[in-house]
């Protein structure tokens, strides 16, 4: 999938690279990885430190597709991912295409 500023909040997240950005709980601020899994609420992430679980609500996230980042909140992926496609459309339509 070609990412872009909109459709990442749409796409497959697994594999990618992500960065805690912002978060409530501020040991997570700065965790670094690749999302291995995925649950309506939780990134679960493989850090060189292990696994750490992230609450997707509570973040921001940068997501790196290949050479491009994108910041994603938490609350615009925070679904199952079979339903992220259909749930999230109302984060896809206010997202600026860059």
């Amino acid at each position: 999938m070609q990412y872009n500023n909109k459709n990442i909040v749409l796409g497959e997240l697994i594999g990618l690279r992500a960065k805690v950005i912002k978060c409530l709980d501020k040991k997570q601020v700065g965790l670094e990885g690749i999302i291995v899994d995925e649950t309506k609420n939780m990134f679960f992430l493989e850090t060189k430190h292990g696994a750490k679980k992230i609450v997707k609500a509570s973040a921001t996230f940068r997501l790196y597709a290949g050479r491009k980042s994108y910041v994603v909140k938490g609350e615009e992926v925070n679904f199952r991912p079979e339903d992220r496609l259909e749930k999230g459309m109302k984060y896809y339509a206010k997202r600026e295409l860059k």
